[in-house]
C-alpha cells in the first residue's frame, strides 16, 4: 500500500471529518484474517451516503461474518477531488485509507438516476477503467444495486455485475464465493469468475447478454450470448424480516449529515398500489417486523448511538399494522431522554390524533402530507386512494395537535394532467392554510407546497407514458408560481432540466452509457446537488453521440414494446401494469390488497413470497398470504 500521510493530507480540506473513518461504530477488520474484502461505495457526498440506511444493513450484514469484511467509500468534494488530482493519488476507504483497487468488491448503490456520472469520477479517481471490458484480473469486480437496478442498461457497460433486490444475504454469499474462487486459483479468470456468479440467484451479468434493436430504435430483445445464463434473472427477497440482519450499532457521524437521527425500519414493500411509484412495486411484498422486536432494536439503538430522534421507517410508515402502538410505547420510554419519535412517511388517510400525540411529545417539527394530484379525478388516475375529505381532516387534525407547518407534496405532468387539476394543487393548498388559521392554536401557519416533475419509471403503470417535455414543465411550474403568493405560503419545484435527463435515464437502454460518459468528461459529477448541475454538459454529451434524449423521455410507448428491462424480474406481471394503466384512463382505483383482496400483481406467486401483516388494533391479526 502506497505510504501516505492521511492526517496531513486531509487538513488541506473543508470537511475532513468526511474522511477520518475512526466514527463511534465504525468498524475496523483486519485485513489479513479477512481475505474476502469490500467496499461499498455510494457515489454521493459522505453527508448524504451516510443517511442511507442500506448501507448501515449491509456494512453490518457483511461484518459480522467471519472471513470478510466490509468498509465505507464516498464520492470526494470538488476540494478533495483536487487534491487527489494533483498529489496523483487513489480515492481510498474510510476504515484503512487503502486504495479502492485493493479490494476484490466494489460496490455501488444506486439510488438516483444522476449519481450515474459520480460513479464514473469515482472509477477514475480509483484508477479504475470505466468498461468492464477494458479491466484485468487485477481490478476490483465492479457490482451495482439499488433501485437503479431495476433498468441498469444505461451503466451496464461499466458494471460487471448487478444484485436485484435484497441484499443482506446475497451479498455475503457473493464473498463467499469470491473468497473460495481465490483459494481455488481461478480469480484469474474473469470470465469464468462472471459466468459462475451470474448463476447466484438475483445476480445479473451485463456482458453476458447482448442487446438486439429494431430498425426504428426501439429494443427488440435481451439475450445470453451462450448456454448456462439465465433467460431472465429474478431478484432476491428476504421473506421474512423478522429472521434478517438489523444493525443496532450504526455509524455516529462526526458531522451533521442529511438525516442525523436512528432509523428503525418497521417493513419493507407497500401495498397501495400508486401507479406512478417504482419503490412501491420494486420493494413488494410488504413484510412487516414483529412489536417486540422493533422495540428491542430501539433500545440498543438509544444506548448504542446517543441520537435523539427515532424515525420509523418505510416506503409508508403509518401503514404498518401496530404503528400506534410501537409510537406511543417509544414516546413513552424515552421522551423522558430528550429522545423524540417521528414518521417521515405519512399518508393522509392514515393520520390520527393520538398518532399525532404520540409522536409530538418531545418536540413538532413540519409535518409533511403527499396528496399528489389537486383534483379527485387525477387523485383516481394515479390510484392514490385518498380524497380531500381525508387530506383536510388530516391537516385539521394536526393543526388542532398544535403543529403550525404544513408540507404538501405533489406532481405536476402526471397522464391526463389538465389545468383545472394544477389550479386544485392552488385551491387546496389556500384552504388547508385557512383551515390552520381557525384551528391552530395561537400561531400563524404554514402551508409549503413542494412539487416535483413526473418522472416515467420501470415498473409502473406508467412506464409507457411519456414525460412532459422541459417547456412545458416550465409553464406549469410558472402558473403554480403565479397563484402561490401571500402570507403563510410558500412554494418549491425541482429544476424541469433535471427531471429530464432523470427521465431519459431512467428508461434508456445500453447506448446511452456513451451520453454518461461524454457527460462526465465535460465536468458533470455529484448531480443531485443544484449547485453542481450542468444541464449544458448533457446537450453537448447528447449531441456528441447523436442520441436524441426525447426518443427515451417523452415518447409514447407502445403497449407491446419490449422494454431494455424486460428480462429482468422483479415479480410484477407485465399484463397486470398494463391492466393498470387501463384502469387509470378509465379513473378506476383499484383496492389495497391488504384488505384481503389479492390484485393480482403476481409478486407473492412468482416470487414464492407472502404478504406478512403483523396485527394489532387497526388489523385483526394478519400473517401470511393473503
Amino acid at each position: 500500500m502506497q505510504d501516505i500521510d492521511w492526517e496531513k493530507l486531509l487538513t488541506r480540506v473543508t470537511k475532513p471529518a468526511r474522511y477520518l473513518g475512526t466514527e463511534w461504530n465504525a468498524i475496523h477488520k483486519d485485513w489479513e484474517e479477512n481475505p474476502a474484502r469490500m467496499v461499498f461505495v455510494y457515489p454521493d457526498l459522505y453527508e448524504v451516503g451516510m443517511s442511507h440506511l442500506g448501507l448501515a444493513i449491509l456494512y453490518g450484514a457483511v461484518n459480522e461474518r467471519p472471513g470478510m469484511l466490509m468498509e465505507r467509500a464516498f464520492a470526494p468534494g470538488p476540494d478533495l477531488e483536487a487534491l487527489l488530482r494533483e498529489e496523483h493519488l487513489p480515492l481510498f476507504s474510510l476504515e484503512s485509507h487503502r486504495p479502492l483497487t485493493d479490494f476484490d468488491v466494489l460496490g455501488f448503490t444506486l439510488q438516483y438516476e444522476m449519481s450515474y456520472t459520480t460513479i464514473l469520477n469515482i472509477l477514475d479517481l480509483a484508477g479504475i477503467p470505466l468498461k468492464a471490458s477494458e479491466r484485468t484480473p487485477e481490478h476490483p469486480l465492479i457490482i451495482g444495486g439499488g433501485p437503479g437496478a431495476a433498468n441498469p442498461e444505461p451503466v451496464a457497460p461499466f458494471f460487471d455485475a448487478f444484485l436485484l433486490g435484497d441484499g443482506e444475504e446475497a451479498l455475503p454469499e457473493l464473498l463467499a464465493l469470491v473468497d473460495r474462487l481465490k483459494k481455488e486459483g481461478a480469480i484469474n479468470d474473469r470470465r469464468r469468475v462472471l459466468k459462475v456468479i451470474a448463476n447466484l440467484p438475483g445476480f445479473y451479468v451485463p456482458s453476458l447478454y447482448k442487446v438486439e434493436y429494431n430498425s426504428d430504435g426501439t429494443v427488440a430483445a435481451v439475450v445470453p450470448r451462450e448456454e448456462g445464463v439465465p433467460q431472465r434473472i429474478s431478484k432476491r427477497v428476504i421473506p421474512d424480516l423478522d429472521e434478517a440482519y438489523f444493525p443496532t450499532r450504526p455509524i455516529v457521524p462526526f458531522l451533521e449529515v442529511i438525516h442525523d437521527r436512528m432509523m428503525l425500519e418497521v417493513m419493507r414493500g407497500c401495498t397501495h398500489g400508486c401507479r406512478f411509484c417504482q419503490a412501491g412495486a420494486i420493494y413488494r411484498p410488504v413484510r412487516e417486523r414483529d412489536l417486540s422486536i422493533l422495540l428491542r432494536q430501539a433500545e440498543e439503538l438509544v444506548r448504542h448511538t446517543g441520537h435523539e430522534e427515532i424515525s420509523l421507517t418505510s416506503l409508508s410508515t403509518a401503514d404498518y399494522s401496530r404503528v400506534e402502538e410501537l409510537a406511543r410505547a417509544l414516546a413513552a420510554t424515552y421522551a423522558d431522554q430528550g429522545v423524540s419519535v417521528s414518521l417521515p412517511s405519512l399518508r393522509v388517510d392514515a393520520f390520527s390524533v393520538r398518532l399525532a400525540e404520540a409522536v409530538q411529545r418531545v418536540r413538532k417539527s413540519t409535518l409533511t402530507f403527499a396528496p399528489e394530484a389537486g383534483s379527485q379525478r387525477l387523485r383516481d388516475v394515479i390510484n392514490k386512494g385518498v380524497n380531500e375529505e381525508d387530506i383536510l381532516t388530516a391537516t385539521g387534525e394536526a393543526f388542532r395537535a398544535g403543529w403550525q407547518a404544513i408540507k404538501l407534496y405533489f406532481m405536476l405532468g402526471l397522464p391526463t394532467e389538465r389545468e383545472e387539476d394544477l389550479l386544485g394543487i392552488v385551491d387546496l393548498a389556500r384552504r388547508i392554510l385557512d383551515q390552520g388559521r381557525k384551528l391552530a392554536p395561537g400561531g400563524k401557519p404554514t402551508v409549503t407546497v413542494s412539487v416535483s416533475s413526473f418522472v416515467p419509471k420501470p415498473w409502473t403503470a406508467f412506464q409507457w407514458e411519456p414525460q412532459d417535455r422541459v417547456e412545458v414543465i416550465k409553464e406549469k411550474q410558472k402558473l403554480l408560481r403565479s397563484h402561490l403568493r401571500g402570507p403563510g405560503l410558500r412554494f418549491n419545484w425541482h429544476e424541469a432540466e433535471v427531471s429530464f435527463i432523470e427521465a431519459v435515464l431512467s428508461r434508456g437502454d445500453r447506448r446511452l452509457s456513451k451520453a454518461i460518459v461524454a457527460a462526465w468528461r465535460r465536468g458533470a459529477r455529484l448531480e443531485g446537488w443544484s449547485e453542481y448541475f450542468n444541464y449544458g454538459c448533457w446537450e453537448a454529451a447528447f449531441r456528441e453521440t447523436g442520441l436524441d434524449p426525447a426518443f427515451y423521455a417523452c415518447r409514447l410507448r407502445r403497449e407491446d414494446e419490449v422494454f431494455p428491462w424486460d428480462h429482468l424480474d422483479f415479480g410484477i406481471a407485465k399484463d397486470f401494469l398494463q391492466r393498470e394503466r387501463r384502469r387509470a384512463y378509465e379513473g378506476r382505483v383499484t383496492v389495497d390488497c391488504r384488505s384481503g383482496r389479492c390484485t393480482g400483481c403476481g409478486v407473492c406467486p412468482g416470487l414464492g413470497v407472502d404478504l406478512i401483516l403483523k396485527g394489532g388494533p387497526r388489523d385483526s391479526a394478519v400473517t401470511g398470504k393473503i
